[in-house]
């Protein structure tokens, strides 16, 4: 009796456990609600119709606007310096003294001589003026006033030869202080005091260089000669920027084509000059110029960096009306000062993407914020 009761509660546990099994296999699982992804934020700019310029780009080197060697017109012994080498100098500034003992020995002499010759001369014009009144009278030959004539003349001439002698002592003198010809910056002394200078020998005294105005030499293709003449014209502007500071160019004006093409580059030599009043362009400093040749009108403009590079062409991701993006593949005529001229594939008005595209896909959402 007992071992049936025991069999109906092994049968009776069995069905409940396949019952359980059953209601598992046919229970409908409640579906999984889909996620949404989440939008991709990025920054955007607009597409744009302006009026652009057209501009060539180069590599140039400042050149001081004139270059002076200091040099004495005398020899001497260099007395005195009145500058520190590399100091600015004005125009008309004493630079440097010579000793000016012989000189003024030299000019003491002359004027000592021009003195007796001038008493001298004097008593010859007194003599010849009374034979002169003897002749008249018959007293005296007329070879005997030719005589004392000749001698006034000939005293009177040496008096004017005295004059001349003094003047270039005092003008040799004058040498002996040497000025600045003009504003500008100095290098190093090519000579110290105590030694003996000679007039237009080398090493110089010192040089001296303009820099303010200055010149930026560069070159450009020849094929845009055509272009460059009528820019000399219209005196266009040329932007130079230092390697110290990228952000703030020096602007001045193009000034100058050179006479002919170099052949064995096939490039022209330009000059532009700039009032360089704050100094900040240097002789021989490597600068990057660029010179405006012109200026396009009414082209579709985007910042350079909204540009995405394919295998064979470049697109942009275009933000839509509802914040999704799509691949827009476009043509750009020319890019410059971080933009770029879409010559189709872009109409103005369109916002593009121009930081975060990294994680984009066509049909992505986006947020637009104002950084990242």
């Amino acid at each position: 009796m007992k071992r049936e009761t025991g069999r109906r509660l092994l049968i009776a546990a069995a069905l409940a456990a396949l019952a359980g099994l059953a209601g598992c296999t046919s229970g409908k699982v409640a579906p999984v609600a889909a996620q949404t992804p989440a939008a991709v934020p990025v920054r955007v700019a607009q597409s744009v119709k302006e009026n652009l310029p057209i501009t060539v780009e180069a590599i140039g080197t400042g050149e001081a606007y004139s270059n002076v060697q200091v040099e004495t017109l005398v020899t001497g012994q260099l007395e005195k310096v009145f500058f520190q080498q590399g100091d600015f100098v004005r125009k008309g500034q004493l630079m440097f003294t010579l000793d000016p003992g012989p000189f003024q020995a030299v000019l003491d002499q002359a004027t000592g001589d021009m003195e007796r010759d001038t008493a001298q001369a004097q008593i010859a014009v007194v003599t010849a003026a009374r034979y002169k009144q003897l002749f008249e009278q018959g007293v005296v030959s007329r070879q005997q006033y030719d005589q004392y004539q000749s001698q006034a003349d000939s005293a009177n001439a040496t008096v004017v030869a005295d004059k001349a002698a003094v003047e270039a002592a005092r003008l040799q003198l004058s040498y002996c202080k040497i000025y600045s010809p003009m504003d500008g910056k100095t290098g190093s002394l090519g000579v110290f005091p105590g030694n003996v200078v000679k007039a237009n020998s080398t090493p110089a005294l010192v040089t001296i260089n303009q820099i303010n105005p200055i010149y930026v030499d560069f070159s450009v293709p020849e094929n845009l000669l055509g272009k460059v003449r009528l820019a000399l014209a219209a005196r266009a502007p040329v932007k130079v920027y230092t390697q110290s500071d990228t952000e703030h160019p020096e602007i001045g004006r193009l000034t100058f084509i050179d006479n002919s093409v170099d052949a064995t580059t096939g490039t022209i030599k330009l000059k532009g000059t700039f009032a360089n009043t704050d100094r900040r362009l240097w002789p021989g400093e490597f600068v990057s110029v660029n010179l405006q040749l012109g200026e396009e009108s009414g082209v579709t403009v985007v910042p350079s960096i909204a540009l995405q590079n394919s295998q064979d062409s470049k697109y942009v991701w275009v933000v839509d009306k509802d914040n999704t993006v799509q691949m827009r593949t476009v043509t750009v005529q020319r890019q410059e000062q971080g933009q770029a001229v879409i010559a189709s594939g872009l109409q103005p008005g369109e916002t593009v993407v121009t930081e975060g595209q990294l994680r984009l896909v066509p049909g992505s959402k986006v947020e637009i914020r104002t950084s990242l």
